[in-house]
């Protein structure tokens, strides 16, 4: 089992470029990503997306965190805390945590705020907490990443995070990028070791 899940929510697209880049570094760490994605929460009863998203990455399944020996987990910043998307599909991971299945397995954190001090790190706290609670292993950036040092947008030694700006325009900076492959890259690294004999 070296299949990393990047499971994400993304609502203009950065957290959703985070998470390819994220895949690239698990990639590079000789393992292979699963990218997954959560739907929309309506404020209606009835279902208001599609059961197979238009585009992009499908929507995850709880066997999807199952199956991984790894977990990279994505939101956007909502008021210094993930989205309601993801934390939703997190809340119903219940008979997981009954069973101890993500027990033992890395996990790590990613964000995209509108604002510089919009809350990258408190959304990355936040996310960490039901991850904590399965039992998961977190892993953050270390300063090792010269990009942490030097980055005037995102990155944190909590985990890879992008200043997207106030309409949500600005791309992912060469520097974010970089953290994002290095965290992608030691989730990787730390799931294979702990997957050897």
């Amino acid at each position: 089992m070296n299949e990393i899940l990047i499971l994400y929510y993304s609502h203009q697209g950065a957290t959703r470029d985070m998470a390819q880049w994220i895949a690239r570094g698990v990639e590079q760490a000789g393992a292979v990503s699963r990218l997954r994605t959560v739907p929309r929460v309506s404020t209606v009863c009835e279902a208001s997306e599609p059961a197979i998203p238009a585009k992009g990455a499908p929507y995850a399944e709880l066997r999807d965190l199952e199956e991984c020996a790894g977990l990279a987990l994505g939101s956007p910043t909502r008021f210094g805390n993930m989205a309601a998307p993801l934390k939703f599909f997190l809340d119903g991971s219940s008979e997981l945590w009954l069973r101890g299945a993500l027990a033992d397995k890395p996990a790590a954190v990613f964000t995209s705020t509108a604002s510089l001090h919009g809350g990258q790190e408190t959304t990355l706290l936040s996310m960490m907490l039901p991850l904590l609670h399965h039992g998961m292993l977190i892993v953050g950036l270390p300063y090792s990443s010269p990009e942490l040092l030097a980055t005037t947008g995102g990155g944190t030694p909590y985990g890879a995070s992008h200043h997207a700006g106030a309409a949500g325009d600005l791309p992912v900076s060469d520097q974010e990028r970089r953290l994002c492959i290095a965290l992608g890259k030691r989730l990787a690294e730390t799931a294979l070791k702990l997957a050897r004999p």
